[in-house]
């Protein structure tokens, strides 16, 4: 769980089962209300443009600031991205129609493709992101929107909207005791926080395209990119909840955007234009993090492993694991079945089985309540029913912490029942060996020699599923492009 038990924060869910009306829902909305903190943040490695006017953020900017290093796991600490990053932005600023604005740009620690911008000029982007693009005239597309944002003053525009939301919320929680409708509202209001208007999202791709180019970076990286993480959220989508965010989000890749930013591009240069700077953006991340931060729990195959905390577990063999940022999210081949594993504040002298029963779930059947004794760890478990949804929930104790395996399943049969207790079963200490072993991913920049293929390259791969299709996207190759013999690739190892 990227993010999860900083703070032991428990992640709250509406006392209602929210009817259950999808798996997804059923088994991602359960804490949708609780807030994200971490385990630990890092202090923070942001890059200042050079133009003379200093970002000077308020008070609430510098909220919101903590907020984000909180939630994408603090900032990533490289001196050569954030070299490789300053000299980017200071020739897009160069190139803009506001050179006095400036910018503080921090990389996020988080496996996560996103970016985005603060009024103030404050731009983010994540490690996710940077290992994504192929070039620096992508990297360069990325960062000019956002630019574009701040001097269109979309995101002031979006702060107000949010600040007018989050008084809606407050009002209709404040009137209402219905847990589902606060939760609407919230999620109503995340939204807008989240989106940019299509014409807002079109005049930054607009103003973006041309700070590039007039800076001299190829303008068509812009249409590549939109195309390498509209497959790259295909592939996650095609694994897992399409409702994770990223920066599909709030900047959805349609193929009429791709093509508006291609006609942009158009306006420049050809095709063959501009200067993409691959070499050198290829050596700036080469050994950069790829993925999930093991500091901070990550998933290899099925089971989970979480070396700071010293535990693992693994889920059942159809299911596929996911390490969001609420909680450890497990679905099940054809979506019969899911799972949710994350932390809950329980007071000490709480039985576990008092909390099971405290009311936090609606719909526990009481008397299916049962101690447990899990690998030597005190637990306790019960079932649930919800409209389409049955349910089985264990709480482990596991040192002060309290964990939480969540179980959902369409119809209660056998399988389901032998899934849970087998998941909940493998809780496990880790050993002082696989702690040691522990080691996050990384992208490797190699050479392609002759008789490689793409096919023998993803091979090479590590720790990832899907290797080819992954390589690919990694790479831009389209389905049907092949490597050539010393081209320069990105490939995943451990």
């Amino acid at each position: 769980m990227v993010a999860k038990f900083v703070g032991r924060r428990e992640r709250r869910m509406s006392r209602r089962l929210w009817a259950a009306s999808s798996l997804l829902c059923a088994a991602f909305a359960l804490a949708s209300c609780g807030d994200m903190g971490r385990f630990q943040t890092a202090s923070p490695a942001a890059i200042a443009a050079k133009p003379a006017r200093a970002v000077a953020p308020s008070p609430a900017a510098e909220r919101e600031h903590e907020r984000i290093l909180s939630s994408y796991g603090g900032a990533y600490d490289d001196p050569k991205l954030e070299a490789l990053i300053s000299k980017t932005v200071n020739r897009l600023v160069a190139a803009s129609d506001r050179p006095d604005q400036a910018y503080k740009v921090t990389i996020l620690n988080s496996g996560a493709v996103n970016a985005f911008a603060l009024p103030t000029g404050q731009l983010y982007v994540t490690r996710g992101l940077i290992a994504l693009a192929s070039d620096t005239s992508e990297l360069s597309s990325v960062l000019s929107h956002e630019m574009a944002h701040v001097l269109a003053k979309h995101a002031s525009i979006r702060e107000d909207q949010a600040r007018q939301a989050t008084i809606v919320t407050r009002v209709v929680t404040d009137m209402s005791n219905d847990p589902d409708l606060t939760a609407l509202a919230l999620a109503k209001t995340k939204l807008t926080m989240a989106s940019f208007s299509r014409a807002q999202e079109f005049e930054a791709d607009g103003i973006g395209v041309g700070i590039s180019a007039r800076a001299h970076f190829d303008p068509y990286g812009a249409a590549r990119f939109l195309t390498s993480m509209e497959r790259n959220a295909a592939l996650k989508a095609s694994k897992l909840d399409p409702r994770a965010q990223d920066f599909l989000s709030s900047h959805p890749a349609t193929p009429e955007r791709v093509q508006n930013a291609q006609n942009n591009a158009r306006q420049y240069t050809s095709p063959e234009g501009g200067e993409r700077d691959r070499e050198t953006y290829l050596a700036a991340i080469d050994n950069i993090v790829y993925g999930e931060d093991p500091s901070e729990g990550f998933v290899r195959g099925r089971r989970f492993l979480h070396p700071k905390l010293g535990f693992t577990f693994a889920a059942p063999e159809t299911f596929t694991l996911d390490n969001t940022a609420q909680a450890v999210i497990g679905v099940r081949d054809g979506g019969a079945q899911a799972m949710r594993f994350d932390v809950v504040r329980v007071p000490s002298e709480q039985t576990l089985g008092e909390y099971l029963n405290s009311g936090w779930m609606e719909g526990v059947d009481k008397a299916s309540t049962e101690d447990l004794a899990i690998n030597g760890f005190p637990a306790a478990s019960a079932t649930a029913h919800g409209d389409q949804w049955q349910f089985r929930v264990y709480a482990l104790r596991f040192g002060s912490d309290v964990y939480r395996f969540i179980f959902a399943a369409r119809q209660k049969t056998t399988e389901s029942d032998r899934n849970a207790r087998e998941t909940v079963n493998s809780f496990r200490r880790l050993t002082l060996e696989e702690t040691q072993a522990a080691r996050p991913l990384r992208i490797k920049v190699i050479t392609v020699q002759p008789g490689d293929t793409v096919e023998s390259l993803s091979h090479r791969m590590s720790g990832v599923d899907r290797p080819a299709e992954r390589f690919r996207i990694l790479n831009g190759l389209d389905a049907h492009a092949q490597v050539k013999a010393r081209d320069r690739v990105k490939i995943v190892v451990d």
